[in-house]
C-alpha cells in the first residue's frame, strides 16, 4: 500500500489464524483491511473465517471508512456442514449492508471459488491477479453436467472475468501492482457516502485551452476514432483510471480528476461498435453510474452514439430491461451531472445517456452535435421509400440542415450552451464549481425496484 506512514491493528485475531482484519490509521483516510489466505497459499473459507470477514465488513461499517478484502479461498471444505455456509451467508449479508455506504473493493490474489466467488458480485471494484481465477462451479462440475471439458483459465481466469464476464473490475500483474492501485482508488474516493471526495492538487490549468481537439473527431459521421484522446485532453494530466476497460468496450467508463476535483465519467466509444449501446454496455454504464451518485462523485457524460445495437439475439437477452437499467441509474442520480455531446445522439440512446431530460444539470453540445430521433440516411430511407438516388441525397441534405445540428436542440431546450471544442476542458471545471454544493434528496422509500 501507500508509503505514507500507517498504524495498524490486528482485530479478532484469536479467531481463525488463516485470515485477518486489520484496521489501518494513516493521515489520507482509515481503512480496514481482511485477507484470507495468503497471497500464494488459498484456504478454505471454513465457518470462523466466514464469521471473521463478516466481523471486519461491519467494523468498516460502523466506522464507515472503506473496506478491502484480500481473497485467497477455494470455498467452503466439503466436509464442513452448515457451519461454513453460516460463515459465508453472514459475509454476505454484511457486505451487501456496506453496498452504496463505504467503497468495497475485492482483490483475487489467487482463487475465488464456489461460495467465495459469489461475494465478488456484492462489492464495488474486483481486482484480479493476473494468474488468478474465479468460479461459482469449478472444471469438473462443468464437464460433469455438459459433458464438454474445460480447463480453470478457459472457464474462470482472470482474461475470462475482464473481457467476457464483466467481473473483473481491474487485471493487474502482480499483488504489488494491486496494492498499488488499491492506493490510487482510495485517493478518488470518499470515506463513505455522506463525505466528499478529497481535493487532489494538480498543476494543469483549468483555463488551458483544448487546441486542435475537433481533429480528434473525423469529418465522416460514420468516421472511427479513440474516445479516449478527448478526455485524456480534458481531464488533469491526461490521466484516466479506467474501470472494466476491457468488457463492454463500447462504453468508456472511468475515474479523473478536473480542476483536483474527483469525477466519473461515462463515454460512447466509437472505436468499438461504432459506439452504439448494446447489453453489456447498459450493465457498465448502469453500474458505474449507481457508484458514482453513491459516493458524490459528479459525471460527465459524453455522447457519441447513433443508437441502441440492433438485433434479434439481444432482444431475446432482454435489450429493453437492460437499457432500461441505465436510463434508470441516470434518472435516481443526485449527484452532479454535466452532459457533453460530441457528435451523434439519436434516438432512445440520446435520452438514457443522461439526456436532458433525464435531469442532468447542464448539457453541453460541440458545433458537431447531432440530435434527432435518427440521423439522415435512416430517416429519408424511411420516410422516401421510393426517392431516387439523386432525390435521398437532396432530402438527406435538407433533413440534415432542418433538424441535426445542435442549435436546433437548443431553441427546444435540450441543449443549454453549444462552445468550441476547445473550450471544452474550462467550460466544465467553470459548470461544475457551482454543482458540488448540490444537495438533492428523493423521495422516502423503502427502496427502488431496479431493473434487472
Amino acid at each position: 500500500m501507500s508509503s505514507e506512514t500507517t498504524t495498524s491493528v490486528e482485530l479478532l485475531a484469536q479467531i481463525s489464524a488463516n485470515s485477518k482484519v486489520i484496521l489501518h490509521k494513516r493521515a489520507s483516510g482509515d481503512y480496514i483491511s481482511v485477507q484470507i489466505g495468503s497471497q500464494s497459499e488459498p484456504i478454505a473459507l471454513s465457518g470462523n473465517d466466514g464469521i471473521k470477514l463478516a466481523a471486519g465488513a461491519k467494523t468498516a461499517f460502523d466506522h464507515q471508512i472503506p473496506l478491502i478484502i484480500h481473497l485467497n479461498s477455494t470455498g467452503a471444505p466439503p466436509d464442513s456442514g452448515v457451519e461454513a455456509l453460516y460463515g459465508w451467508g453472514s459475509a454476505a449479508k454484511e457486505l451487501t449492508r456496506c453496498s452504496g455506504v463505504i467503497p468495497t473493493i475485492i482483490c483475487v490474489h489467487q482463487a475465488a471459488v464456489a461460495g467465495s466467488a459469489l461475494l465478488l458480485g456484492l462489492v464495488d471494484f474486483v481486482i484480479m491477479v493476473e494468474d488468478s481465477f474465479t468460479y461459482v462451479s469449478g472444471p469438473r462440475m462443468v464437464q460433469e453436467f455438459t459433458g464438454v471439458p474445460v480447463d480453470q483459465d478457459t472457464l474462470g481466469g482472470s482474461g475470462k472475468h475482464a473481457q467476457t464476464s464483466g467481473v473483473a473490475s481491474f487485471v493487474v500483474p502482480d499483488g504489488k501492482s494491486a496494492d498499488e492501485l488499491i492506493d490510487e482508488l482510495l485517493s478518488l474516493l470518499p470515506e463513505n457516502s455522506s463525505s466528499l471526495p478529497r481535493h487532489i492538487s494538480s498543476s494543469d490549468s483549468t483555463e488551458r485551452d483544448l487546441d486542435g481537439i475537433e481533429m480528434a473527431i473525423p469529418e465522416s459521421a460514420t468516421g472511427s476514432y479513440d474516445v479516449r484522446d478527448i478526455l485524456k485532453e480534458v481531464f488533469d494530466d491526461g490521466i484516466l483510471t479506467e474501470i472494466r476497460k476491457e468488457w463492454a468496450t463500447n462504453l468508456v467508463t472511468a475515474l479523473a480528476t478536473i480542476g483536483g476535483h474527483p469525477v466519473g465519467i461515462v463515454a460512447n466509444q466509437p472505436q468499438s461498435l461504432a459506439g452504439t449501446l448494446n447489453i453489456a454496455a447498459s450493465q457498465k454504464g448502469a453500474r458505474f453510474v449507481s457508484f458514482c451518485d453513491a459516493f458524490n462523485l459528479p459525471i460527465i457524460t459524453f455522447v457519441d452514439t447513433p443508437g441502441f445495437q440492433p438485433g434479434k439475439d439481444l432482444e431475446w437477452r432482454g435489450m429493453i430491461r437492460h437499457g432500461a437499467q441505465l436510463a434508470f441509474a441516470y434518472a435516481q442520480a443526485t449527484t452532479p451531472r454535466i452532459c457533453v455531446t460530441l457528435r451523434k445522439s439519436y434516438g432512445g440512446a440520446y435520452i438514457v445517456m443522461d439526456s436532458k431530460y433525464m435531469g442532468n444539470d447542464l448539457s453541453i453540445s460541440w458545433p458537431s452535435a447531432e440530435i434527432a430521433v435518427m440521423g439522415a440516411k435512416g430517416a429519408v430511407e424511411i420516410l422516401h421509400r421510393n426517392a431516387t438516388p439523386d432525390e435521398r441525397a437532396a432530402l438527406e441534405a435538407e433533413y440534415d440542415g432542418r433538424l441535426l445540428n445542435p442549435y436546433i436542440a437548443a431553441e427546444r431546450g435540450s441543449v443549454d450552451i453549444v462552445i468550441k471544442p476547445s473550450e471544452t476542458r474550462r467550460k466544465v471545471f467553470a459548470a461544475l464549481q457551482p454543482l458540488l454544493t448540490k444537495r438533492e434528496k428523493l423521495k422516502k422509500r423503502l427502496h427502488a425496484n431496479t431493473p434487472l
